[in-house]
């Protein structure tokens, strides 16, 4: 099996992080779409391209802006499109192939379809003598979607585990000379900021400060080049101006932007 092009292991990867921001399991992001557990399975794992609207639908449940995944889906799209045009198509199928020769020995017909039918009165009998089935298990509680942190309490924890990256808030916005993109970030359920950057390189390292208190991210190896990596979460207050420092692992001048919450 040839392998997925890179840009479609980057989409897969952007989506599971989204839709581990949502809390929900396969089943119920099929119930909330109009896309199978088996269809997001095959998404989430880069196994095949899922169609646009997926992605916005995936995109509506977290609260997140659909441009940057969108246009992660277009360079996908181009490469899985620009693979299958060098592959050799499959030969189309023999219509005009000769019917098969009718069978000159009918007493061996008449033997195979004996054994079969004993064969098929053993298993029915066998299937007949098991125990009966236990009821189907009831169906699991709906996972909480809601922020399992607030205020103090959230101070030095994963945004995405903590669910407080559902919806937030962008104070701001940096693209960097390196080409990384960078934004500060705000949950107000949860009281909380923190930072992320995408389309970096292996060794990019973010730190954001707030209240006297720094967080740092680090892009720790080639495969989290191609998703997002958040700082862990800072509490902040109306009025806090979160710092944030990019430094690239080329190790050129540090870029330094702020955000405040409102």
């Amino acid at each position: 099996m040839t392998a997925p092009p890179p840009e479609a292991a980057r989409l897969a990867s952007a989506l599971r992080e989204l839709r581990t921001r949502t809390g929900l399991t396969m089943a119920a992001l099929a119930a909330k779409t109009t896309y199978s557990k088996s269809s997001w399975e095959r998404y989430l794992n880069g196994k095949s391209l899922p169609p646009r609207e997926a992605v916005q639908e995936l995109c509506r449940l977290a609260g997140e802006p659909e441009g940057h995944c969108l246009a992660l889906w277009e360079l996908a799209e181009s490469a899985w499109s620009g693979r299958a045009a060098n592959e050799a198509p499959e030969p189309p199928p023999a219509d005009d192939a000769p019917p098969a020769r009718p069978s000159r020995h009918p007493a061996l017909i008449a033997v195979i379809i004996t054994v079969c039918a004993v064969t098929i009165a053993g298993v029915t009998a066998g299937l007949l003598l098991l125990p009966d089935r236990p009821a189907a298990a009831p169906h699991a509680a709906p996972v909480p979607t809601g922020p399992r942190c607030q205020g103090m309490s959230c101070d030095g924890k994963d945004p995405m585990t903590m669910v407080c990256a559902a919806a937030p808030y962008t104070l701001a916005t940096h693209h960097t000379a390196s080409g990384a993109w960078l934004e500060l970030r705000y949950s107000k359920p949860c009281g909380t900021g923190w930072a992320r950057m995408w389309s970096t390189h292996q060794g990019d390292r973010l730190e954001v400060t707030a209240g006297g208190r720094t967080r740092t991210a680090q892009v720790r190896d080639t495969r989290s080049t191609a998703s997002y990596v958040y700082t862990l979460m800072t509490w902040t207050r109306p009025g806090t101006v979160l710092h944030a420092c990019f430094h690239p692992a080329s190790g050129g001048i540090a870029e330094c932007f702020d955000g405040r919450v409102r």
